[in-house]
């Protein structure tokens, strides 16, 4: 079924307008720190706009396609956990005020998703002419989640490296010692010069499509049909912002989310492989079904959080009856 272009261009008026007002409610007035109550409210308004666009697609589309649009969706949500490790990194590494580092996260997250609209347009094309490709997006998810255990295992953290496009514009451009509120440029003594919340953007924009190197092959693995791949990667950005304040610190007690999303790549790498065998006349070759996928996904991402959580817990009660305190 062909998508009319009518219906991604009302998609992204209709995202860049709930974006216009999401702006306008955070940003107007003074800056302020983003409160975890405040983005609960709006990780639970983007979530039910993703769910009410899945039961959008059910109506006009059929529930083939909507149970395609929740397993990229849920796929691309678990997988932008991970992001939020590099983000907050990011924010760390360069001191970004809390009271601006929803804007910073605003700003590039959308230049990541013009940037994987592209990626996504490519790899259709790439794909609908191209049914080798298949077997590399397979191969290289296998190859991603035996890396991410492997490195896990290793104990060796997840770490940022400025990328050519940073080390370009620090040479390029002349940059402020310090923040200027939430301007990306000021003037200093007559002279233009960029901000360091400029650079902030660029690094969270670059380093977003960076990973879309793992979850546009992902989302692919799922469905093939470039609007739901599209529209899932959308509506799992939208909420990336406000779910990066609501984790807050604990981001850092999710433990075994790792081997969760490795888990997922590995899952969709084997699906993209027994696929393109399927369709290339492998009689022992099964076809996975989409309800098979979402189960997998979501029941991963619930069994590896909760236990997270459990761990957390476990060696928190642990440490305070060693603690001097805890034996008294």
């Amino acid at each position: 079924m062909t998508v009319p272009v009518w219906a991604y261009l009302a998609v992204i008026g209709g995202l860049l307008v709930v974006l216009a007002v999401d702006l306008w409610i955070v940003d107007r007035g003074e800056a302020r720190e983003f409160s975890m109550r405040q983005a609960g409210y709006w990780v639970t308004f983007y979530v039910a706009l993703a769910v009410l666009f899945g039961g959008l697609l059910w109506a006009t589309m059929g529930p083939g396609k909507a149970g395609e649009f929740f397993a990229g969706y849920i796929t691309e949500y678990s997988l932008s956990v991970d992001n939020l490790f590099i983000f907050f990194i990011i924010m760390s590494r360069f001191a970004v005020p809390r009271a601006y580092q929803h804007k910073v996260l605003l700003v590039g997250i959308v230049l990541a998703l013009v940037m994987r609209g592209v990626f996504i347009a490519l790899g259709a094309a790439a794909l609908q002419r191209f049914s080798w490709l298949f077997y590399v997006f397979g191969a290289f998810l296998l190859y991603t989640a035996f890396t991410i255990v492997r490195d896990h295992l290793k104990g060796e953290d997840e770490d940022f490296n400025e990328n050519l496009l940073l080390r370009w514009v620090r040479r390029a451009f002349p940059t402020t010692e310090g923040y200027v509120g939430s301007k990306i440029t000021a003037k200093i003594d007559g002279r233009r010069m960029v901000t360091p919340m400029l650079i902030v953007m660029i690094a969270i924009g670059s380093t977003d499509l960076l990973f879309a190197l793992d979850s546009i092959p992902a989302i692919f693995g799922l469905t093939t049909d470039a609007f739901i791949v599209f529209t899932a990667n959308a509506f799992a950005l939208m909420g990336l912002r406000q779910l990066y304040f609501l984790l807050g610190g604990l981001l850092q007690r999710l433990v075994y989310i790792s081997y969760g999303l490795a888990f997922i790549l590995g899952f969709i790498g084997v699906k993209l492989v027994l696929e393109a065998l399927h369709a290339s006349g492998v009689s022992w070759a099964p076809e996975i079904p989409i309800w098979l996928s979402l189960t997998v996904i979501g029941g991963t991402m619930v069994i590896t959080t909760v236990a997270s959580l459990i761990k957390a817990r476990v060696d928190s009660r642990r440490s305070e009856e060693s603690s001097p305190t805890g034996a008294s």
